[in-house]
């Protein structure tokens, strides 16, 4: 075999390497990414159904659940506009509780309720997680815009 052809082997034989390499960080990349969603997004059917991600919001004050084992705990995310019902088998963080900003990592479930592997609260009582708190605000504003509506909507009849 001649230099120039060894060479070219050599050429290809590192870009096939290549290929595979960067084929398989991107794949690692990819079942790694977890993507985060509020409580109106996945109602809106916007969170996959067959993937991980995170969900954030408020624990809805007076949702949360111990079941008889002590271990499983049933809690409500609210972004104040929509509600999602959150199950969660393990030792909470301790500064987890009703009113407080949380994010769950986990699947929704067929029934509707998300099963959570993982669940953060903030770190302390000045905190709100940045995706969590652009949730609430953004449900707030929605809010406001669809009372702001009504109102213009009623005095609009009324002047009629």
């Amino acid at each position: 075999m001649k230099t120039r052809h060894q060479r070219l082997l050599l050429i290809l034989a590192g870009l096939a390497v290549f290929g595979v390499v960067a084929a398989l960080v991107l794949h690692a990349f990819r079942s790694n990414l977890v993507f985060f969603f509020s409580p109106a997004e996945v109602a809106a059917g916007e969170a996959p159904k067959d993937r991980i991600f995170r969900v954030g919001g408020l624990v809805k004050e007076a949702s949360v659940r111990r079941e008889a084992d002590g271990v499983t705990l049933n809690f409500v995310l609210t972004d104040t506009e929509k509600e999602l019902a959150v199950r969660y088998k393990g030792i909470l963080p301790d500064l987890f509780g009703e009113g407080i900003g949380a994010v769950a990592q986990g699947r929704l479930g067929e029934d509707g309720v998300f099963a959570a592997t993982e669940v953060l609260a903030r770190h302390d009582e000045n905190y709100t997680p940045p995706e969590v708190a652009q949730a609430i605000g953004d449900a707030h504003e929605r809010t406001q815009a669809r009372k702001t509506a009504i109102k213009a909507t009623a005095k609009t009849v009324i002047a009629e």
